[in-house]
């Protein structure tokens, strides 16, 4: 089974892999943030090292992951994606977290 996964990024990285608001990655097999960020960087090469790390593939300390308004930053990697991600009917929303004071 084939899914189209929807993936929305910070402005920066769309401006960076220059994509719109949204972009749509097909998938066979698992739909995990690993599978989508493999797919994504198969994609858009230029994202590499941006999301996550080169080496470990572990998400970046100020990138953060949402999907059906929940935080999903801190799954494991290979966890299965919300069922409403996987059906294409919500993002999985990569998000640059802000800090300051």
């Amino acid at each position: 089974m084939t899914s189209c996964v929807r993936v929305e990024l910070p402005a920066h990285l769309r401006l960076l892999a220059g994509v719109g608001q949204e972009i749509v990655v097909s998938l066979t097999g698992p739909v995990t943030q690993r599978t989508v960020l493999d797919a994504l960087e198969a994609d858009h090469p230029m994202l590499k090292g941006t999301i996550r790390d080169r080496t470990s593939k572990l998400r970046r300390p100020f990138i953060r992951f949402f999907a059906c308004e929940e935080d999903l930053s801190h799954l494991s990697p290979d966890d299965t994606l919300p069922v409403a991600v996987i059906d294409g009917q919500e993002p999985l929303l990569v998000v640059g977290a802000i800090a300051g004071g």
